[in-house]
């Protein structure tokens, strides 16, 4: 299991950010018994309560990822999320360049299910509208580093606004690309506002996975 106490960049009384590893689910499923729940413990820090995610990252995405020290913070973060008032920047290594240097992605969004594929998302008129402002940040090796601001917050909106409204899946997706290898998505940065007090404004460095796959954190 990870030592999730080492993966900490903010803490205070109310909340708690850490960098989550690829690979680590934040929720236990049919095919990932271990999970952040299982670790939760180790954070409580003399607290009676354990904390909570306030919001989920997939398992192999990595980043910023906030938590609840308390239930009346996990109620007043949350509704901050669904407000959006939170700003995520996410960066990602795309299968190839995209033509121009930053745009909006403007695709909505819908689940969808069958036997043979199980479920994912997929751009329909009719779903949850769904916004991400893009940038390409680097380029290297025919692959483009780019930082992704998400103006909504739909499940795998930065996979399929990739793969579909760019025409590029990330490296390494294992429902929208190739997936050969680790998936290189990474949850950047996290501003929660806290009125009156500080926000938590936070920033997680680039994984190893991106230095290995030629990109740095230059520019960002």
């Amino acid at each position: 299991m990870y030592n999730v106490q080492d993966r900490i960049i903010f803490i205070d009384a109310e909340a708690i950010v850490i960098d989550k590893p690829a690979g680590l689910a934040v929720h236990p499923g049919p095919a990932t018994r271990e999970s952040l729940e299982d670790a939760l413990g180790d954070l409580r820090f003399g607290f009676m309560r354990t904390p909570a995610p306030v919001h989920r990252l997939d398992r192999d995405t990595s980043g910023c990822l906030l938590l609840a020290r308390n239930p009346k913070a996990h109620k007043r973060f949350a509704r901050m999320f669904e407000e959006g008032r939170v700003a995520k920047t996410y960066v990602a290594v795309l299968d190839g360049i995209p033509e121009g240097e930053e745009g909006l992605i403007d695709l909505a969004l819908a689940k969808t299910s069958s036997r043979d594929q199980g479920w994912r998302m997929v751009p329909d008129a009719a779903g949850q509208p769904a916004a991400t402002e893009w940038r390409t940040i680097a380029r290297a090796g025919g692959r483009a580093l780019v930082r992704f601001v998400p103006r909504t917050g739909r499940t795998h909106q930065i996979r399929v606004h990739a793969a579909i409204g760019l025409g590029l899946p990330v490296v390494g997706d294992p429902i929208y690309g190739k997936g050969r290898g680790s998936m290189l998505l990474h949850a950047l940065a996290l501003r929660v506002p806290r009125d009156p007090k500080p926000a938590v404004d936070v920033r997680a460095p680039l994984p190893e996975r991106f230095a290995d796959a030629g990109f740095d954190d230059a520019g960002l």
